[in-house]
């Protein structure tokens, strides 16, 4: 039988064996007290199964984009209307926050450039934080950068962020206890089991509606910022959604944890021990100065360590939305920052990029 299962060239056989390698990951994980086990676990679990040649794993992306419509409903409950008050307050500061993270993985990209001999723009569009889809997007639309470098710079960037900041933040140092919870940032939200039905139903229509209508217009990653502003739009105006239970949110981490697993394919690099190890320690050094700057974010803004972190962490809004829900921290304030960096990335740094680009090619003509 297993061996059906791996020859049939039939992708739902290659998702049936993905399925069960990414099961038995999260509850491994599950076992050892992991923090955000189901998507640390699968994640792994995928990434390690897919190292075997003989067998072929497939995750769809549909899955994953179920996923992140749970996840994007699940933030999108936190923003009430004085949660959007707060965030509109601290405008400078994510300005000055954003901005400071991109220069810095932009000089780290320069030390990874020099030291790995890959070309600067392959490297600066590899280390880019937070925009992966837009960022393998732009490297498809420019000549001369290597997809495939860029493709891995991101996804070993985002998984060393998504294992490192768990550890963190779930440190007692990080994690004091003092963080607002769930319930108080939803006041009014529907907590008791008997209310979660029909109400869910109305939400999951405008989720859908909210992801569908992301994706005619292009908006970046869709299927996460449709629920989230559907969801908050509804909650600013006085409608307010049932909180979802833990096993549907633990669901969602699983589905999107399988997929990131299966992005990684190291077998495609070249010179792969060095820009393995360096992709590695740029992680490293990334969380590192996050981590420095949200100190200075919890001198000026009084918000807690666990908060601060997740707000300027270099990782992907969903994964850090769903650390944030796992440990009671500010979800708004998070979700505020990480959509604010989304949309700077998405709109200003590729007509940076193209800019910077254009100015450093005609300088080499020159001195050619």
């Amino acid at each position: 039988m297993y061996k059906f299962l791996i020859t049939r060239k039939n992708p739902l056989n290659h998702f049936i064996i993905a399925l069960c390698i990414a099961f038995i990951g999260g509850l491994l994980f599950s076992y050892v007290k992991a923090p955000i086990p189901w998507l640390l676990g699968s994640m792994t679990a995928t990434l390690i199964g897919s190292r075997f040649k003989k067998i072929n794993l497939y995750w769809p992306r549909a899955i994953r984009e179920v996923g992140l419509i749970i996840v994007g409903y699940s933030i999108g409950l936190s923003f009430t209307r004085s949660a959007v008050i707060q965030i509109l307050g601290k405008l400078p500061s994510m300005v000055f926050m954003t901005v400071s993270i991109v220069l810095f993985c932009a000089c780290i990209a320069y030390v990874v450039s020099k030291l790995t001999g890959v070309d600067y723009p392959t490297v600066l569009t590899g280390s880019i934080p937070g925009g992966l889809s837009q960022m393998i997007v732009f490297a498809e639309e420019m000549k001369g950068i290597d997809i495939t470098t860029v493709t891995f710079l991101q996804v070993a960037r985002l998984i060393m962020i998504i294992f490192i900041v768990p550890f963190l933040v779930f440190n007692p140092i990080f994690n004091t206890g003092k963080n607002i919870s769930t319930n108080y940032l939803l006041p009014h939200s529907i907590q008791a089991e008997h209310h979660f039905f029909p109400n869910i139903i109305f939400f999951m229509f405008v989720c859908l509606f909210f992801a569908f209508i992301g994706k005619k217009i292009k908006s970046p990653t869709p299927y996460l910022l449709g629920p989230i502003l559907g969801t908050a739009v509804l909650g600013i105006s006085g409608i307010h959604g049932p909180a979802l239970p833990s096993t549907i949110l633990s669901l969602s981490q699983f589905m999107i944890g399988g997929y990131i697993g299966l992005l990684l394919k190291p077998e495609k690099l070249k010179h792969k021990t060095k820009i393995i190890s360096l992709a590695l320690l740029s992680g490293i050094v990334m969380v590192a100065g996050s981590l420095a700057l949200s100190i200075i974010l919890i001198h000026f803004n009084h918000i807690t360590p666990s908060t601060s972190l997740l707000s300027l962490a270099p990782g992907g809004m969903d994964q850090m939305g769903i650390m944030a829900h796992e440990i009671h921290a500010d979800l708004s304030m998070v979700t505020g920052y990480q959509i604010f960096r989304l949309f700077f990335i998405y709109f200003a740094v590729p007509p940076a990029l193209r800019w910077f680009f254009k100015v450093n090619s005609k300088k080499a003509e020159k001195t050619a």
